[in-house]
């Protein structure tokens, strides 16, 4: 096996990683989003530790990286605490679709924070991409704007918003994950933190709004946080086997392991202005796909 097809091998486990997380986030009920992600990512925290104890990376890091090291774990946190909730309002397939919108921000945060050139295509292709998200969001806006009417804003747009603002907390996390590599922290490094930074700082929220679990509840939170893992360390090695280039747009295969899911064991189907969605989002990734390959 080639190392390309490893990568796509591994970008395809990763996704299939974090749909099902999202699978079981979803079945563990009306818990407090904070609930959630404190048991997600101290089931992350074992298994990073376990691999920095295995590789001899170590748990030192550099002084100068301590503030960057805390934004990336912060913006995380916060990035895995309104996917949740969007997880739990919205149907699996419109959650994930949101949230992928993560690289779409990586792009705009890269320009301000890592100094990387955006080309005018680039900035279109966002622009078509968050265009699309408003299908999903809140489509009476769209219908609105073509008749003219703009129309109130409702709360049933709220977890559809908060997706998003979770997607572009996780792309300024990921843009910071770049920073931090280019700085020579190592991912295995920068996963203990964040899962270490991440449950102690929800912990206090938990223990004063703490809801009570049955056995069933706290399998699938434990079987989201081992799935979460498997996803974080799949794309971890399939990155390491082929550039991004090559092998990005194999991640979206995650919307069709989330519809699939969210259809065989909740019903949910998508509606018609969600599907055009999908179809502008995934569209203008698979253009910047061979842009990006064109231009390599």
């Amino acid at each position: 096996m080639t190392n390309k097809n490893k990568g796509i091998f591994f970008i395809i486990l990763s996704a299939l990683g974090f749909a099902l997380m999202s699978l079981f986030v979803k079945l563990s009920g009306d818990l407090p989003s904070m609930q959630k992600s404190f048991f997600r990512n101290l089931v992350s925290l074992f298994f990073a530790f376990y691999i920095i104890k295995k590789s001899k990376i170590g748990f030192k890091f550099k002084k100068e990286n301590l503030v960057p090291l805390i934004l990336r774990a912060t913006l995380g946190t916060l990035g895995i605490v309104f996917n949740y909730y969007s997880i739990e309002k919205l149907i699996l397939s419109d959650a994930t679709m949101l949230n992928k919108l993560a690289p779409f921000f990586v792009i705009i945060f890269s320009f301000f924070i890592l100094k990387e050139k955006i080309k005018l295509w680039q900035i279109l292709s966002i622009l078509i991409a968050f265009l699309g998200s408003l299908f999903i969001i809140n489509p009476n806006l769209i219908i609105g704007l073509l008749n003219n009417n703009i129309p109130k804003t409702n709360l049933n747009s709220l977890p559809a918003l908060i997706g998003v603002l979770g997607a572009m907390c996780a792309g300024m996390a990921y843009t910071m994950v770049r920073f931090l590599s280019l700085r020579g922290e190592k991912g295995p490094f920068i996963v203990f933190f964040f899962s270490c930074f991440s449950c102690l700082t929800i912990l206090p929220f938990v223990l004063f709004n703490f809801s009570p679990m049955s056995i069933k509840q706290l399998i699938y939170l434990l079987f989201a946080g081992i799935f979460a893992s498997l996803g974080q360390f799949a794309v971890t090695a399939a990155y390491a086997n082929a550039p991004a280039k090559e092998i990005s747009i194999f991640d979206y295969s995650q919307i069709i392991f989330s519809g699939i899911l969210g259809y065989i064991v909740f019903n949910q189907k998508p509606d018609t202005y969600s599907l055009i969605g999908y179809f502008i989002i995934c569209s203008v990734a698979i253009f910047m796909f061979f842009m990006n390959n064109k231009n390599k």
